[in-house]
């Protein structure tokens, strides 16, 4: 096929659609040479009110259509792109691209974190490729390493900042002291969160890059319902300020480990060390730290969003498509499922816990939260009573333990809420033991 052109169908013209079809137009003769052919945008399926964008404005007159059957009819595309995001209609677009024939690029984690196994199939089925490295991280080459350059070893373990509109709201918080609420307004000010940031913030956009690294990680099927997840939102400033005096900086982190035949991938705050590296992440980057028997620890940092990071890994895919059409390779997953692995729920995990509280100012108040979890086989590091308020008589009590049992931590937790003398459990944050760096 060298010498003739390849045929891309975009779908969407969103912000990193409308990039992926500006490259395609500004960098022709550059992806032609290093796909081995000219690389042809045919058609781009839009939704009406996209005609209204300008970069549709700029598009020559017939490549764009609103229609589902016009678009899957062009008989120039070999590539379909898509770029639309969400679960649907884009889930239903891609099984009709790969039944088609029809090579797949995407960069949609939700679909692929939902119905990624479910695809790969199809597309082994059907002959044709699909690839969705934009999926996680942005630009920062992920899924390509974990399909192909750390295929030799036994990962035990991902520990990622994976979300930058999180990781921006915390590290404004313990850099300038501001509570969540002030630190959520400057990120949508600046364009890092939506207007409406529950994905972010909730841990949701975190959860469906975790359920795709875990599956190729440790070849098995780990899906979204599968991961404990738990948001930022409950975090406050003096969480931050304890945090720092005892050691530790806080980061939404998406964990995946594997230990014997048993897989644990949880998305929640943290303390980890101040002298980690993944401390050290700030603003809107992304950094994850994988874990294998051979390599060692393997660091991958960049801008995880954003239409030209995410872009540079769209184009690459499909310059990837484009050279396996023109050698005549079809599908080349070698995904397989490992037998006898299963998802241990968070109930089953033993880590240390932070503890923050609101108690009567009074003697022995202590020693009953003490005893509390002593009686749960929970053993305190430390205790300290750091404010106390005079005027309502409570005192503020941050608590450190050992490491525990999840199971047991939450049971001590809910003994104390009913203690008459516990006011309120104002945080429990888990402790991840990251070597610094």
């Amino acid at each position: 096929m060298a010498g003739k052109s390849i045929g891309i169908g975009l779908m969407g013209l969103g912000v990193v659609a409308g990039q992926v079809a500006m490259v395609l137009q500004e960098k022709a003769d550059t992806l032609a040479e290093k796909a081995g052919c000219p690389l042809v945008l045919r058609r781009v399926k839009v939704l009406p009110e996209d005609l209204a964008r300008p970069q549709a404005k700029k598009m020559p007159a017939g490549l764009l259509t609103t229609d589902d059957d016009e678009f899957f009819g062009e008989r120039g595309i070999d590539i379909v792109v898509e770029a639309i995001g969400g679960e649907n209609p884009a889930y239903e677009y891609l099984k009709r691209a790969l039944s088609g024939g029809k090579h797949v690029v995407t960069s949609n984690k939700e679909v692929i974190a939902k119905h990624g196994v479910e695809l790969l199939g199809l597309a082994r089925k059907h002959g044709v490729g699909l690839q969705y490295e934009a999926s996680v991280g942005g630009g920062i080459p992920l899924i390509a390493p974990f399909k192909h350059d750390l295929v030799a070893n036994d990962i035990s373990g991902i520990f990622a900042i994976i979300n930058g509109t999180t990781n921006y709201i915390l590290s404004r918080m313990a850099r300038e002291g501001i509570d969540f609420a002030a630190a959520l307004k400057q990120a949508q000010k600046l364009g890092y969160a939506e207007a409406n940031p529950v994905n972010d913030i909730e841990g949701i956009d975190a959860n469906y890059k975790l359920a795709i690294m875990a599956t190729l990680a440790f070849q098995t099927r780990v899906r979204p319902e599968d991961i404990y997840r738990e948001g930022i939102s409950r975090i406050e400033a003096r969480d931050f300020r304890y945090a720092r005096e005892l050691g530790f900086t806080i980061k939404l982190l998406a964990i995946a480990k594997q230990c014997d035949a048993s897989i644990e991938a949880r998305v929640h705050p943290v303390f980890i060390p101040s002298d980690s590296f993944l401390a050290k992440v700030e603003g809107v980057y992304n950094a994850i730290q994988v874990e294998g028997d051979l390599v060692g620890k393997v660091l991958f940092m960049g801008e995880g969003a954003g239409a030209r990071p995410t872009s540079s890994a769209v184009i690459a895919d499909i310059v990837s498509s484009a050279r396996k059409i023109i050698l005549g390779i079809g599908s080349v997953s070698t995904w397989k499922a490992a037998s006898g692995k299963t998802i241990k729920p968070i109930d089953a995990i033993v880590t240390q816990y932070y503890v923050r509280l609101s108690a009567a100012d009074r003697p022995g108040v202590l020693a009953q939260i003490a005893t509390i979890f002593g009686n749960n086989k929970i053993s305190i590091s430390s205790a300290i009573q750091p404010e106390s308020e005079s005027r309502t008589k409570t005192a503020e009590i941050v608590i450190m333990t050992h490491p525990a049992r999840e199971k047991a931590v939450q049971k001590a937790l809910r003994e104390l809420e009913s203690l008459e003398a516990v006011k309120k459990i104002a945080n429990c944050i888990r402790v991840e033991d990251i070597e610094g760096g």
